[in-house]
């Protein structure tokens, strides 16, 4: 039996596959790079892409045998039928679906291992070319399931990471609390450049596993702060049990108006509406804000459910409609104030690195007038995928919709991108928060307003 759920997946985990089967590229450039390091007896699984999304554990098991024909068979006639059926594009983006069909037709029939099959899968999907639909094994499954929950449970040092191949090094975005990064003194912009002496990315510009081990073990790191010089830190591999962390400061404008910060990492953790009510409690506690900026550069999306419970502390009503082939439905939001967020002033800060509901979030809020966007253009990502489980435990995410903003419906957001009214460039491997000249943007817009 087929169920289905609508959501905005972002947070994709691809399982690890031989250096012949290269995991979907495109996903590659859609995720965040999660580095919870580990060692554990579950499969290396390295969560897909943009930068790379990467939970690292023990490697993959061998190709097992255990779904018959008959049960792969069904499986892809299955899939098959629901993307004729359902796919957003009538068009197959120009693929020739019948096509499709008798090509993957013809792999099953000469035979394939479960693995085999599951990547056969997931490449027919990607063949359609939205950089958004995806299959997942059972196993890829699980994972998702339990990063939806905020169960992170591995042993690592506890860091979130982007890669930076163009200078060959990490760049940190987060430290998980009460991890060894943060106990060894590392911090959001700081660069990874080398592991043990040997390099952080693999030959295709993504973290390779360098940075494994078992628990207790010693990792010896070459770390660079921005603007200073570069330095070795010895870290323990400690067990990380964390759900996301939500970053806030409660800043000073050169003006003297109090302006509040929180960096909203995706969505795809249910946990997350919770930190970030928490990070507007917190800034609120003593005086009302001035202003509020909502970090969006790093937001890889997720699910519309907790996207939803962020949007609700800020806007009202109707915002937008889901379009697909058959009708159109629209996006409510019942606000829910928590110490004046639905009329604090908003700035919000988007990038190339903003995807999917982490791009649509943006937009509704530049779409009501109710925030002024800085920083870069995303890239356009913006469908709504639907997920439909299989009898054997895996499930495909499939491009269902596209969104129409309520004030601007002509926009085209999967075409164009979500476009800041205020274009500032950063690296973010390159600047403090103190030097980064986005936030310093955002802080300079308040003061003028």
């Amino acid at each position: 039996m087929i169920r289905s759920r609508k959501v905005l997946l972002l947070f994709v985990v691809l399982l690890f596959v031989p250096a012949a089967c290269q995991p979907n590229e495109q996903i590659n450039k859609a995720l965040t790079q999660i580095v919870l390091t580990g060692f554990s007896s579950t499969p290396t699984l390295t969560p897909a892409p943009f930068p790379t999304l990467t939970v690292e554990n023990t490697p993959s098991p061998e190709n097992t045998f255990n779904l018959s024909y008959e049960d792969q068979f069904k499986i892809f006639d299955e899939l098959w039928n629901i993307i004729n059926d359902v796919y957003v594009y009538t068009d197959f983006n120009g693929v020739d679906w019948d096509a499709t069909y008798e090509a993957y037709r013809q792999k099953l029939e000469a035979g394939l291992s479960d693995q085999e099959f599951y990547l056969a899968m997931d490449e027919m999907v990607y063949s359609l070319g939205d950089d958004h639909s995806v299959f997942l094994s059972p196993e890829q499954v699980a994972e998702e399931e339990a990063e939806y929950a905020g169960n992170f449970d591995y042993v690592g040092i506890g860091i979130w990471a982007g890669s930076v191949p163009e200078r060959n090094r990490a760049v940190i975005y987060l430290v998980f609390p009460n991890s060894p990064a943060e106990e060894g003194g590392l911090q959001s912009h700081d660069s990874i450049l080398s592991v043990d002496g040997g390099p952080i990315l693999d030959e295709e510009g993504y973290m390779n596993d360098s940075l494994l081990g078992l628990e207790g073990t010693e990792v010896t790191i070459t770390v660079q702060t921005p603007g200073e010089e570069p330095r070795e830190l010895v870290l323990i591999r400690g067990q990380i049990t964390s759900s996301i962390p939500v970053y806030y400061e409660l800043m000073i404008s050169p003006e003297g108006k109090q302006i509040g910060y929180i960096l909203i990492p995706g969505f795809s953790d249910i946990t997350v509406n919770e930190r970030v009510d928490d990070a507007l409690k917190a800034l609120n506690a003593d005086e009302p804000l001035d202003g509020l900026i909502l970090d969006n550069r790093i937001n890889t999306g997720g699910f519309d459910t907790v996207m939803k419970g962020v949007l609700r502390r800020y806007v009202d009503g109707l915002v937008g409609h889901f379009v697909n082939r058959e009708r159109e439905e629209a996006l409510m939001v019942k606000a829910g104030d928590i110490n004046g967020s639905t009329t604090v002033p908003l700035v919000v800060l988007v990038g190339y690195d903003t995807v999917s509901f982490g791009e649509i979030f943006s937009g509704i809020l530049q779409d009501l007038g109710r925030a002024y966007l800085i920083g870069e253009t995303t890239d356009g990502n913006v469908e709504t995928l639907w997920g439909y489980d299989f009898d054997d435990g895996s499930r495909a995410w499939i491009a269902h919709d596209t969104f129409r903003p309520i004030n601007n419906p002509g926009s085209d957001w999967e075409k164009n991108g979500i476009i800041p009214a205020l274009t500032i460039l950063s690296q973010w491997d390159l600047v403090t928060f103190d030097t980064d000249p986005v936030i310093n943007a955002a802080l300079e817009y308040f003061d003028n307003h």
